[in-house]
């Protein structure tokens, strides 16, 4: 079993649990190293776990009729991912759940996670509470996407998620935040030169 610490000290965040009812918790939980390019989800097939990640990286992403992909999601340690819609209704997934770095993650299914929360009201919250920041997470996103322009929505991933820009892809990064990968990198190109002459370059 890998060390779980990270996981422990999220929970600990959340709700607050006797040594007994922490080790029913966490026991539940099934440890896997998932490899990178590897699918945990995929679409038509139901998303039978919720997914904590304790080391690596992995995306959420969809690919729509001509074939372009659009990340919904990145995952990295101390997150969670899956295909929601799928995993709560227990329905054929839309949406891939791919690994992009070897990682180390816990899971839980549905049916354990619906018997875990009978079990104990502590329990009921903590899930209670994860869903709620889940919402309001993608309600900023959504806010973002229709408010800000391009450039606004990548200086805020920077500022954001320092070390998330370090270890994804240019790729996910651009599909994350709604462009192509060129534009990501005329943005970045002329951030570079904004930086070292603050005249030489004009805002998107």
């Amino acid at each position: 079993m890998a060390d779980i610490d990270l996981f422990i000290k999220y929970i600990q965040r959340i709700i607050v649990l006797t040594e007994q009812e922490l080790t029913e918790f966490t026991s539940v939980f099934i440890y896997k190293k998932i490899k990178k390019k590897q699918f945990i989800i995929q679409p038509e097939f139901p998303a039978k776990y919720r997914t904590y990640v304790l080391k690596g990286a992995l995306r959420s992403y969809v690919i729509d009729h001509d074939g372009v992909d659009h990340t919904i999601q990145f995952a990295l340690e101390d997150w969670w991912v899956s295909d929601l819609n799928s995993y709560i209704y227990q329905k054929p997934a839309t949406m891939f759940v791919v690994a992009v770095e070897d990682s180390d993650v816990l899971q839980i299914d549905y049916e354990t996670e619906q018997r875990l929360k009978q079990s104990n009201h502590k329990f009921e919250t903590f899930f209670r509470i994860t869903a709620e920041r889940t919402a309001a997470f993608h309600q900023r996103r959504i806010i973002s996407s229709l408010t800000r322009t391009a450039e606004e929505r990548y200086n805020d991933f920077l500022e954001r998620y320092p070390a998330v820009s370090q270890r994804l892809p240019q790729y996910v990064i651009a599909s994350y935040l709604g462009m192509t990968t060129e534009f990501l990198s005329k943005i970045r190109n002329r951030k570079v030169r904004r930086k070292a002459d603050p005249k030489s370059a004009k805002p998107a």
